[in-house]
């Protein structure tokens, strides 16, 4: 009876600091895949989340939206620039590179880059997107948590 006691204690026990061990690595093996997978996920912001500091940053970002009518314009030196809305604010951008087939004016588009110190968005890469009534469910929600949605149906593409 007593061994039976001693060895379900320590059965008991062995449960204990598997579970403890579980509830310790779990976090460091879920960072772990979010790490590996970092450059795969294609977050992107709109024109209403940049701040401040994401203009002083530098750091590298995606920002997406629309291509705002009437602003895309070629410059010899400059590259390409045009302005990325969201139907509530826009984002002066600059490229300098060539283009997707599918980009224009009144498309969605994201573009990868960062902010120079004049407050411009140099966008190192620029994804078009593809189908004609197709707009990422990311976008969706931005607008309409922003309360932007309706803008957007009412702006004449």
């Amino acid at each position: 009876m007593r061994r039976d006691i001693i060895h379900l204690a320590q059965c008991r026990k062995r449960r204990f600091f598997i579970f403890i061990f579980g509830v310790c690595i779990l976090p460091f093996v879920v960072s772990l895949v979010f790490f590996a997978l970092r450059d795969t996920i294609n977050f992107f912001r709109i024109p209403s989340e940049i701040n401040d500091l994401d203009r002083r940053s530098h750091a590298i970002l995606r920002l997406g939206g629309y291509v705002e009518k009437g602003t895309v314009q070629w410059d010899a030196e400059a590259g390409i620039r045009f302005r990325v809305t969201d139907m509530h604010r826009s984002q002066e951008v600059r490229f300098n590179g060539i283009l997707p087939d599918l980009f224009r004016e009144e498309q969605g588009v994201i573009v990868e880059g960062s902010f120079d110190t004049s407050g411009v968005f140099v966008a190192r890469r620029v994804l078009a997107k593809h189908g004609e009534n197709y707009m990422p469910k990311d976008l969706v929600d931005r607008l309409k948590v922003q309360g932007l949605w309706e803008d957007y149906l009412n702006h004449d593409h």
